[in-house]
């Protein structure tokens, strides 16, 4: 008999523990359902960037706790992100800038790119900024000297040599990443550093008059124009620094996508990323998210790359609302601005107020043929 109790005492002890870890199981496989429930990763330029407070105003907006979960992984600069992007388990977007697109093709970087990697849609630009230090007052003089273009896999790893030999100036390049590029700069070790953000970068932001760093200007001409908008930097920007107007280039943004199998669940989540996104963007143009959502126009196209089809589809269907309604004011400032750089590059003279009414009123009717 008393062999017969402990027998059935540890049969059902063992019952028990089967059933309370079948629980404990089942309650594991919901609570993994519930966290990757509609779960989408996007993958962002380096902690020092604009990036990341884009990529945290997309959760903040469009998070709603039960379908959709939208998680920022902070990289390590867009060439990086591409290669994440086509081969990093779970990354299905990424933030880079649309030259290192274009590099990438050329260069050959990853395989049939073109088709591995598609886009959603062109964001904001980024400026190009460059810290020198000391009695350095033009980008001539850093001819033979030590410039800094970050850490391999940046965007100003491509961007920055570019514009460098476009302008036929050879320096000794480093790459650093920036908050080390920063200390070096000020120590004297380099002479100038190079990278790309939207302004006003925070680690710019963070310099005061004592450090003895300014920003240079850009020299803007024919070759920089192709592949670059003219851009220019304030004392509003950045005011322990700088003082009056830093003409400059500013480089796009794209948030790319992987070219995931129609029909997958990464492919649906998606899907349902963007659709969300489109639908609830204009609210992007409000406070508290980055006032460079407004510059953004989801329907502008990325000349020899392929959109995401669900975004196409989406952009068809919506086509009078993917982009930011601007009033005439506004649409004259824009106007305005874009001759006044086209006639510093190509006259050197700027137009009276009365040129550029004239020819406002003659792109109003060109656009209205164009329209109706």
């Amino acid at each position: 008999m008393t062999h017969r109790i402990i027998i059935s005492s540890v049969l059902a002890i063992g019952l028990v523990a089967t059933i309370s870890g079948g629980g404990e199981a089942t309650a594991a496989d919901t609570l993994s359902q519930q966290v990757n429930r509609g779960l989408v990763e996007i993958m962002t330029g380096s902690a020092d960037g604009s990036s990341v407070r884009i990529a945290e105003d997309l959760p903040n907006l469009l998070d709603d706790g039960s379908t959709r979960r939208i998680v920022p992984v902070v990289g390590k600069g867009s060439i990086q992100n591409l290669l994440d992007l086509r081969a990093m388990r779970g990354i299905d977007l990424a933030i880079v800038q649309s030259d290192v697109l274009d590099y990438a093709k050329q260069e050959k970087i990853l395989p049939d790119i073109g088709n591995a990697v598609l886009y959603v849609a062109k964001l904001y630009n980024e400026e190009f900024h460059l810290l020198v230090r000391g009695k350095i007052k033009t980008i001539d003089e850093l001819a033979g000297k030590t410039v800094n273009f970050g850490a391999p896999g940046a965007g100003a790893a491509v961007t920055g040599p570019f514009v460098f030999n476009l302008l036929k100036i050879r320096v000794q390049a480093t790459a650093f990443n920036q908050a080390v590029a920063l200390e070096k700069l000020k120590s004297g070790e380099i002479q100038a550093m190079a990278f790309i953000s939207a302004k006003p970068a925070p680690i710019v932001s963070a310099l005061k008059a004592s450090d003895d760093v300014h920003l240079l200007a850009v020299p803007i001409g024919p070759g920089t124009m192709k592949q670059y908008v003219p851009s220019s930097i304030t004392a509003g920007d950045y005011p322990a620094i700088v003082q009056g107007n830093i003409d400059t280039i500013s480089i796009g943004t794209v948030l790319a996508v992987a070219n995931l199998t129609p029909g997958s669940g990464r492919y649906k989540n998606v899907a349902a990323f963007v659709d969300a996104f489109f639908t609830q963007f204009p609210k992007l143009a409000e406070q508290p998210y980055s006032a460079k959502w407004r510059e953004v126009n989801l329907a502008a196209e990325l000349p020899g790359w392929r959109r995401f089809p669900p975004a196409e589809r989406w952009l068809k269907q919506n086509a009078n609302t993917s982009g930011p309604q601007l009033d005439d004011k506004e649409m004259r400032e824009i106007f305005t601005k874009f001759v006044d750089e086209h006639a510093k590059i190509t006259t050197g003279k700027a137009l009276t107020p009365e040129q550029k009414d004239d020819i406002f009123e003659r792109f109003q009717r060109w656009q209205s043929s164009q329209t109706h």
